[in-house]
This record gives structure tokens, sequence and C-alpha cells, in this order.
């Protein structure tokens, strides 16, 4: 297929990179211009201006917000072809999508919210978890694309549904790593090393995705590698907090990792790694995780 991609971040670049390899062909554009030109230059895409992705059958949109969507949307609106599928990988808001989606409708485009989970790595690897709302047929449609950047692809329910798994599960990641860190401080300052505090935990039941991965690879050296930036999970949990509320769920904990979240971004500032709000942890504490 033709295929258009919008936004080379750190995401969207090895995702664009492996619908080439799958053997489509691939416009690619980003606000940066120099960017995808690089990315043309690396991997045989083909670099464009923002109205010539409009020649594509299908386009992929993977920016930070779903304000930005909705801005490139309407850029492109007068110059999209009916039967065109419009595919959304932005950690985005579900009302937003909606929206997004209604309004793609008018001109005969049909939308997907296809948010993605697996890191930088994931995405490099094309081995990303990929969770979709939208239209059956669409989604049958998007599939052998999807199936390039990902190994799971799920189909969740209707339009928002893969925005609001994402913003749950990034939720999630952040109560864990939180909680992670406050009980690991505590084990230290009781006088167990973090390390074979980890080597019991991640034997039992308290095991999580920080505990397993983040804290051994990330923590206990110090690296904090910048794989995704901490504003960008403050974001997402404030998505997920208005998930639940919304839902008319109770949901004192997804508030209170929402207020912790923006704090350690208001303290560490929204470009440090999301790993980082360990950091503040061990602040309040007087001690490091090792």
């Amino acid at each position: 297929m033709r295929v258009g991609w919008i936004g080379l971040g750190a995401m969207g670049w090895p995702m664009a990179k492996n619908l080439k390899e799958a053997g489509h062909e691939v416009l690619v554009h980003n606000r940066t211009e120099a960017k995808a030109r690089a990315h043309a230059e690396a991997y045989g895409t083909r670099a464009v201006p923002l109205e010539a992705v409009a020649e594509a059958e299908a386009i992929f949109s993977c920016l930070p917000t779903s304000e930005e969507v909705a801005a490139v949307v309407e850029a492109l609106l007068p110059h999209l072809r009916e039967g065109t599928l419009w595919i959304d990988c932005t950690s985005g808001e579900p009302e937003k999508s909606r929206a997004i989606a209604e309004r793609l409708s008018g001109r005969g485009v049909a939308f997907l919210d296809a948010p993605v989970s697996g890191g930088t790595a994931g995405a490099e690897a094309g081995t990303l978890a990929v969770m979709v709302g939208g239209d059956p047929a669409a989604f049958e449609r998007a599939r052998p694309l999807l199936e390039a950047v990902g190994r799971r692809v799920v189909h969740v329910g209707p339009v928002g549904a893969g925005h609001a798994v994402k913003a749950v599960n990034n939720t999630l990641l952040a109560a864990n790593l939180w909680a992670a860190a406050e009980g690991l401080l505590a084990l230290v300052k009781e006088g167990v090393p973090a390390g074979l505090a980890l080597e019991v935990l991640n034997a039992s039941s308290g095991r999580s995705f920080a505990t397993e991965e983040l804290i051994p690879n990330r923590v206990l050296d110090r690296s904090f590698p910048l794989t995704f930036k901490l504003g960008l999970l403050a974001k997402d949990v404030r998505i997920g907090a208005r998930v639940v509320e919304g839902a008319g769920v109770p949901s004192p904990l997804f508030h209170l990792v929402r207020e912790l979240y923006q704090l350690a971004a208001r303290e560490l500032g929204e470009e440090a790694d999301h790993v980082e709000a360990v950091k503040v942890v061990e602040g309040w504490a007087g001690e490091a995780i090792r």
C-alpha cells in the first residue's frame, strides 16, 4: 500500500521504517522537514509536504497529543480522498478521538485510534502491542499495516476505546513505578540491598514491569536513558484519571497518581525520562535505590 506517516518522534521513526521494510511505499512528513529527509535517506521512504500525505491510501499519525492530531486533520481535510484510512498511534484522548472520527467521516475517511505499548525497543523491533478502537471493517483493512509494527494487535472496541486502554495502561505503569520506589526505599533503609529485594519481589506476587525491567535496568545503575518523557506520562495519567471519572468509577488511586506525576513533572521537568520520577521519592526519603 501507499502509506503516509505524520510524526517522526522516538516511536514514529522506527515504526515508519518497519512499514517500509514490510514492502509498503511510505510517505513521511515531520514538522521539522530535515528529519523527514533524514528518514528518507536512511530507509528509502519519501519525504513530502503535509498536503502530499493525502496521496496515501492509509495515513498514520504519531504525535504528542490529540490537539496536534486535530490540527493536522483540519489542515489535510480539503485534500483527503473518500475511502482513505486514518490510523492514529498517538497516546490521545478518547473524546477528542471521537470528534476527529466524526470530522473525518464527513469526507468518507475511516478513523482508528491505535496507540501502542512497548517503548522504543519494541518500536524498533516491530514487537509493539497495539490496542485499536474503531469500526471492525476498518480494523481489518488496517490489520496488515498494524502487524508490520506490532506483534500483538487487538481490536478493543469502538472509536476511543484504544486510547482509553492506553491511558489506563500507562496509569497502572505509573502507579506501579511509584509504589515500587516507595517500597524499595523502605527496604533499603531497613538494610536490604535493592538488588536483593528485587530478586525476591520478582519471584513473588509483588512483581511488576517496574520491578522486573525498569528499576533493575535503569535505576540501580543510575543510567535513566531517555525513552519516554515524563511530561508525556503525566499527560497520559491525566487522561487515565478522566477515563475512570467519566465512567463513574470511584477512583481515588488514579487521581492520586495523577497528582504525583504532575508534581514530578514540575520538579524534574517534562523532558526528563519517566523513570526519573523515582528521584522525587528518593529525595523525600533522603536515600537512593541501590
